[in-house]
């Protein structure tokens, strides 16, 4: 089976989708093969809608077709690099950039294998199914590209292992848990 965080492509049928959030009025292509082909799913517009005074530099990890990044860079002053490791995805996320005109720096990298900076904001839906081994690499080393004081913003559902994530990121991160709604979970981890 394909999944979004592969490069093994199922045909392609592009189609455009609009969203509001926060009165924000935004157009993504999207496509199949990357996270979220309908559109926004509710565990993105959870996070988006709950978090705010975003700015510094922010990295969306996992971008996708590059809702994140661009709401961000809609609604803020911010710098924005969005990574994936789809190639369809990054595809996707430039021209929805364009087509949201937006100015935001997308790129590929595997975790944080292309990651040469350091960043106030990293925002995530991170990808679930690929494990807890990879999910933890994904939580855990955002730390090493944190700046003082930076913080891991995230959307994880309760049926995807939430309480276990809370409760080890406090090991490491002071943690927060920004809202719930319907089983998801916002997390903020500060770097300390």
């Amino acid at each position: 089976m394909s999944h979004y965080f592969t490069n093994d492509y199922v045909k392609s049928e592009e189609k455009t989708v609009k969203v509001i959030i926060k009165n924000i009025h935004l157009k993504f292509i999207v496509d199949n093969g990357v996270f979220s082909k309908k559109g926004l799913d509710f565990g993105t517009r959870t996070l988006l809608e709950n978090i705010q005074d975003i700015k510094g530099d922010v990295l969306d990890f996992g971008c996708g077709y590059g809702p994140i990044g661009i709401f961000i860079k809609k609604t803020s002053s911010s710098n924005v690099d969005m990574i994936d490791i789809n190639d369809r995805a990054i595809s996707l996320a430039k021209k929805n950039a364009k087509l949201n005109k937006v100015d935001v720096n997308i790129f590929k990298s595997n975790i944080y294998e292309n990651i040469d900076k350091k960043y106030d904001y990293i925002i995530t839906n991170p990808p679930i199914r690929v494990g807890k081994k990879i999910l933890y690499e994904i939580l855990f080393k955002a730390k090493e590209y944190l700046k003082e004081n930076g913080k891991l913003l995230f959307v994880i559902n309760k049926n995807g292992g939430a309480k276990s994530v809370l409760k080890d990121l406090e090991k490491e991160y002071e943690v927060d848990v920004i809202t719930k709604n319907k089983g998801f979970y916002i997390i903020c981890a500060k770097k300390h």
